[in-house]
């Protein structure tokens, strides 16, 4: 390593996974005050106490850290949830979410105009946050399929985490009320868990 590597490395210490959650979290702070047109690096950057540098050193730009943070700090994170039923891993899913609903549902109400428009964007967010937590939605039934819960992978999986989310972000729209943990529960029951144990 040369001398001036080397001293590029003392003046930037490796960033700590504690140190980087901060700035995602510090992304969604902002977020939940500005639109996300409005949001930008500087925003962040002023928000988490460090330079815009150090942003564009981990993420390429603002669609990137944007659905890095909406990963980082989702509030369910399925791995975690293991009770040895199929309906029990549901149950707590929605036990999760249900008091998240009220919070996030205008984050990505907002969010939605920007997918739609914003090609760059909606491609960070199927790659970086749809499919990772989609995949993690499903490793629920992959389970159940493991414990012999189930025989299969019922074909109605596929349309799981679709459902699921998509009922915390219409309900309010639609009926003008949260999808909580109630609500939530009785999606579980009366339309995924037959899905699911019938397909």
């Amino acid at each position: 390593m040369s001398r001036a590597n080397g001293d590029e490395a003392i003046r930037r210490p490796r960033m700590t996974p504690d140190r980087e959650a901060e700035l995602l979290v510090a992304t969604i702070d902002v977020l939940r005050e500005v639109s996300y047109e409005e949001l930008s690096m500087d925003m962040v950057a002023a928000r988490a106490h460090c330079s815009k540098a150090t942003l564009y050193r981990l993420w390429p730009g603002k669609p990137q850290i944007v659905a890095a943070a909406l990963y980082a700090t989702r509030p369910m994170k399925p791995e975690e949830i293991d009770t040895g039923t199929l309906r029990g891993d549901l149950l707590a899913m929605a036990q999760v979410l249900g008091p998240h609903g009220e919070k996030d549902v205008p984050l990505f109400a907002a969010l939605g105009h920007a997918v739609l428009t914003d090609e760059t964007l909606a491609d960070a967010m199927r790659k970086t946050l749809v499919q990772p937590w989609f995949a993690d939605l499903i490793e629920v039934v992959d389970r159940a399929v493991e414990r012999g819960e189930l025989s299969h992978r019922p074909s109605a999986t596929d349309f799981l985490p679709q459902i699921l989310l998509s009922v915390m972000v219409t309900r309010p729209m639609l009926e003008g009320m949260p999808a909580d943990t109630d609500y939530l529960t009785r999606c579980v029951d009366q339309s995924l868990l037959p899905a699911l144990l019938h397909s």
